[in-house]
């Protein structure tokens, strides 16, 4: 079942949202003995998502409604529900919003449901922590992934140029970009995406300077002199023709379907390692995944495991264990685990993780490799981003990369304005 909503700001969730911690958890609309669960993503992850429950069910469990969004639709729908007292009972929850939405009472702490209801006696420790907030569980990973390059291996071999690797810089996409130009196949299609307001990309591009997207504390890691340099290099790439167009990159909702690669707008883009399952389903193209760029030979230290995602506990407190002990299964059933495959990252379960390695496909291998042997890509997780982080990426870098990119603003009024309205967010200034 697929619910859209309008296109709307996503201010107008946050304030739900902002709405629905003034009133703490209030009970969900009576729903029976069913659970509602809610999450964002294509076709391919519902499919999966609805065999799973309907495993839990045949076997006694409860019985799950569930609905699905593309990602910018989803947080608007969430954030209203959770204020007008309907929230689901298990929520598909992210790590830049995570602490937000507990810090709000809109999820449940789980730890009094651990070693009953929810089994994670062999999950690995930094999943384990990544879903904590203030030293309490709120979401359980649902696997282990990290950013990564989609990559269109066919487009590639049409130009007769080598597509990225490990090792490729920002400034060998500018090479192979120019191949692309001068190559001019499918109509022009361009090198890379446009990653400028694209917020884990920059997250990395910080990171391999030592710096980072936000604090410990809560503040911006970086400063003007930073995002001034980051949008002239995205400037350079789209006035050289090495990435999409403002309007062909405008093209992109949200939904998978609307991305550059699957639209043949672009033979790479920024993306996750576990959506490498996915997008192949979507493409009649070769894809694989590559990390993101170098910004000189031989940086590194951008990369980290992270959540892909969790399952969060809403709605009312009477069905709150049947809900965790859904997500339990949805983690550590091995019929669960054949379905699920590796689409929402690396399972955090060593057990199931050894069960389910030799049965992958070839996409899957991938996925499940390149998360393993990051090697002098990897970094150390970084601290959970602040409440405000979710707004600042949506209504702050994406509109004002937007308007850098359609020429509305410099990069350097971009850098200075992102800045400004950041930290006053953050600050509450």
């Amino acid at each position: 079942m697929t619910i859209r909503l309008d296109r709307r700001h996503f201010l107008m969730g946050s304030s739900a949202l902002i709405a629905a911690g003034a009133a703490g958890l209030r009970p969900a609309f009576a729903q029976g003995n069913n659970l509602r669960l809610i999450f964002w993503g294509g076709q391919d992850r519902a499919d999966r998502t609805y065999k799973v429950a309907d495993l839990y069910a045949e076997g006694g469990g409860a019985q799950i409604d569930g609905e699905f969004l593309a990602w910018n639709d989803y947080w608007t729908k969430l954030a209203t529900q959770v204020a007008g007292g309907n929230a689901p009972n298990i929520i598909q929850m992210d790590y830049r919003y995570i602490v937000e939405y507990a810090t709000r009472g809109a999820i449940r702490p789980l730890d009094q449901f651990v070693g009953g209801p929810l089994q994670l006696g062999d999950f690995d420790q930094d999943q384990l922590e990544g879903g904590k907030v203030g030293g309490q569980l709120f979401g359980i990973s649902l696997g282990a992934n990290s950013v990564a390059v989609l990559v269109n291996e066919t487009a590639f071999e049409e130009v007769g140029v080598a597509p990225p690797n490990r090792d490729s810089t920002y400034d060998d996409y500018m090479a192979m970009g120019e191949a692309f130009n001068s190559a001019n196949i499918r109509g022009g299609i361009k090198a890379i995406s446009d990653g400028s307001y694209t917020e884990p990309m920059l997250d990395n591009w910080l990171r391999q300077q030592g710096l980072s997207l936000y604090t410990a504390d809560g503040q911006l890691g970086f400063g003007e002199e930073e995002m001034v340099e980051w949008f002239r290099m995205w400037q350079g790439l789209r006035e050289a023709g090495v990435c999409v167009s403002a309007e062909d990159q405008a093209l992109d909702t949200g939904a998978m379907e609307s991305t550059m690669v699957i639209m043949g707008k672009s033979a790479t883009m920024p993306s996750n390692s576990n959506q490498l399952v996915a997008y192949q389903s979507l493409s009649q193209d070769s894809l694989t995944i590559t990390n993101y760029p170098r910004i000189e030979p031989g940086a590194g230290g951008g990369h980290y495991r992270k959540p892909s995602m969790f399952f969060s506990v809403g709605g009312d407190e009477a069905n709150a264990q049947a809900a965790a002990e859904f997500i339990s299964f949805f983690v550590n059933d091995p019929d669960a685990a054949q379905v699920l495959g590796v689409e929402r990252g690396i399972p955090c379960s060593a057990a199931v993780r050894e069960g389910l390695a030799p049965t992958l496909d070839e996409k899957s291998q991938i996925a499940l490799n390149f998360v393993a042997n990051l090697g002098d890509l990897l970094g150390p997780l970084p601290p959970p981003p602040p409440p405000k982080a979710g707004e600042i990426d949506a209504s702050v870098l994406r509109v004002i990369g937007q308007e850098v990119a359609f020429g509305a603003r410099s990069p350097e009024d971009g850098g200075k304005a992102f800045v400004t309205e950041a930290t006053a967010l953050l600050t509450g200034a």
